[in-house]
This record gives C-alpha cells, sequence and structure tokens, in this order.
C-alpha cells in the first residue's frame, strides 16, 4: 500500500516538472487528467482503517471529473479555438525547469520542517502538496494562454487536494469535496469565457496578454 502511494507521488512531482517544460496543449490536459485520476486513487488509499462509504464515493466522483469530465470540456475548448501550443510564455519552459527544480528542494526543505497534526502516509505528502501548488501558481502567473491558464488553476488545485488527502477522515471529506465543488463551477465559468474570448477575438488564440482588445 506504502508503495502505490509512494508511487502516486512520485508521478505528480514529474508530471509536474513535465507541464513546465512542455508547450503542448494535448499534452497539459493529459497529465491534469491522470493526474485527477491518481489523486482519486490517493484519497482511497491513504485513509487508514475501514474505510466509509463516502470516501469510496468521492474518490470515485474525484476520478470521474479530473479524469474525464474536465479533459473532456477543455479538449473540446482547444478544438473550438484551434490551439495547440503555448506559444511564447511570459517565462520560457528551460527556466521555468529550473524554477521548478529550485521549488521542490524548497517544497522538501519546508515540508519536512512542518509539524503536522495527524500520522499520514507518506512523508513526502506534504512537499509533493506544496510543490503542486506552486506549479499550479507558476503556470497560472507565466503562461500567456487562458486554456494553459486554467490547467494551472486545475494543478494548483490538485495541490491543496494532496493536503486534504493527508488528513484521510471526516474532515478530508468536508474539505475535498466543498473543493472538488467549487473547482466544478470554477473551470465551466473558465470554459465559458474562453469560448466567449475566441468568439470575440479569433485572431489572438487565447493570448491573454492582448485582452484589451476586447475594449474596442
Amino acid at each position: 500500500m506504502e508503495g502505490i502511494i509512494e508511487a502516486i507521488l512520485i508521478f505528480m512531482v514529474l508530471s509536474n516538472m513535465y507541464l513546465l517544460g512542455s508547450s503542448r496543449l494535448a499534452i497539459y490536459i493529459r497529465l491534469v487528467a491522470l493526474q485527477g485520476i491518481a489523486l482519486g486513487v490517493l484519497l482511497y488509499l491513504n485513509h487508514h482503517g475501514e474505510r466509509p462509504s463516502h470516501l469510496v464515493i468521492l474518490a470515485v466522483v474525484t476520478m470521474v471529473v479530473k479524469g474525464w469530465i474536465f479533459p473532456k470540456v477543455l479538449f473540446q475548448a482547444i478544438q473550438q479555438a484551434e490551439v495547440r501550443r503555448e506559444v511564447e510564455p511570459f517565462v520560457g519552459f528551460s527556466v521555468s525547469l529550473f524554477v521548478g527544480v529550485a521549488a521542490w528542494g524548497f517544497a522538501l526543505w519546508l515540508g519536512f520542517r512542518l509539524p503536522l497534526p495527524t500520522s499520514i502516509g507518506s512523508d513526502l505528502i506534504v512537499p509533493v502538496a506544496m510543490f503542486t501548488i506552486f506549479v499550479g501558481l507558476f503556470l497560472i502567473v507565466s503562461r500567456k494562454n487562458a486554456i494553459t491558464q486554467v490547467l494551472g488553476y486545475l494543478v494548483l488545485e490538485n495541490g491543496i487536494y494532496v493536503f486534504g488527502s493527508a488528513l484521510g477522515g471526516e474532515q478530508a471529506f468536508l474539505v475535498e469535496a466543498g473543493i472538488l465543488l467549487d473547482v466544478f463551477v470554477a473551470v465551466f465559468v473558465m470554459v465559458i469565457t474562453l469560448f466567449q474570448i475566441n468568439r470575440e477575438i479569433e485572431e489572438i488564440h487565447m493570448d491573454t496578454s492582448r485582452l484589451a482588445q476586447l475594449k474596442d
């Protein structure tokens, strides 16, 4: 059991690094979808003792929403916008990888020093959660494409979800169910906004740095 948890956490780190260094939106969406499925499994495995039915339901809902519904909607968005890559981000991909390595080191240093109120399945959970939150924030502020920024928001929420899964009890269910509902609404609002942007100014291809054109 612990080996599977460790493997999921390592996958989260590697996938986050890949997100920082890749420009292809289809890969972004697939990796974020795989993260969502992995988080559903992590929530289920990280609960100690007998697993209540509501925890199983939440894990399944997480995998369906994050691993199927969100990716499907976002793939429709990139097809509608006819955009395939993140072009000329505010921060280059090589620099982004360097920042990611530094952030992972800082997350390890800080995560191992934070006192935790309860036992958790792995010592890597807190560092991975912090690193995932940082990557999500970094994608939001360092990329120009609106779809990439939506994906950054999802990665940020994945990091918060990892924190919640560390609790593994009733509090985890309440916190994560609330987060999942919030992110479900937020992503659909964002996608609707993306379609509106693309319909109004198709020529900018979701470049948020040129949204000032909407004033004209």
